[in-house]
């Protein structure tokens, strides 16, 4: 149930993004439902690759190179569904921030810490 209450969540934060920031467009529900699944698959089975071929420029960076691989995520995600669109790469790396900060936010107040 908790898994399926996170997936929500982040559906309704992605289609929270459009009235923050104008570059990203979602159709409707389907659309975040269905993006919020395949961001979701993407940051379990392809980040954790990522973060490892990329750990040199990550350390370098002090961790900031991390934006632009949740950017990378965000953008691919956009890229692949129809309906769900970001105007440019940087405006996919703002939105990852800017969506992680809000499903962050939500969940932690509704979901709470796990016993």
């Amino acid at each position: 149930m908790r898994l399926l209450l996170g997936w929500a969540i982040n559906a309704l934060c992605l289609l929270a993004l459009p009235w923050l920031l104008p570059a990203v467009k979602i159709s409707g529900i389907g659309t975040a439902l269905v993006a919020a699944l395949v961001l979701g698959l993407l940051n379990t089975l392809i980040r954790p690759v990522l973060l490892l071929l990329t750990l040199p420029i990550n350390l370098l960076t002090l961790g900031l190179f991390t934006f632009v691989i949740n950017g990378l995520l965000f953008w691919l995600t956009a890229r692949f569904l129809d309906g769900f669109e970001v105007a440019s790469f940087g405006w996919a790396v703002l939105a990852a921030l800017v969506y992680s900060l809000i499903s962050w936010a939500i969940s932690a107040l509704l979901l709470g810490k796990r016993e």
